[in-house]
């Protein structure tokens, strides 16, 4: 039972004091406070980078296939443009 309480707590604290010092607690503190603020909004803007890829993806695929659906209408409509005039000029 590895728990941390409190006279675990107040000795970190006296090493920190020790180490630092006591002036420089309150700068530790706020780039501590600051380095957790920054981390949260990153995951927090990698989670809509993805959520908007996820969108993007399905989007893409949906759009992929009336793409595709258009190309072989396309394809098949030149295909019968091609031979249209193939025919006229061997009936000329």
């Amino acid at each position: 039972m590895m728990g941390i309480g409190f006279p675990e707590l107040m000795i970190i604290l006296v090493i920190i004091m020790i180490i630092f010092g006591a002036g420089k607690l309150p700068e530790i503190g706020s780039a501590f406070g600051n380095s957790i603020k920054n981390f949260k909004k990153s995951m927090k803007d990698a989670e809509e980078i993805q959520e908007a890829t996820n969108l993007e993806d399905s989007g893409d695929s949906n759009s992929s296939q009336t793409d595709d659906l258009n190309d072989s209408e396309t394809s098949e409509g030149e295909a019968n443009k091609d031979a249209a005039p193939s025919q006229e000029t061997k009936e000329n």
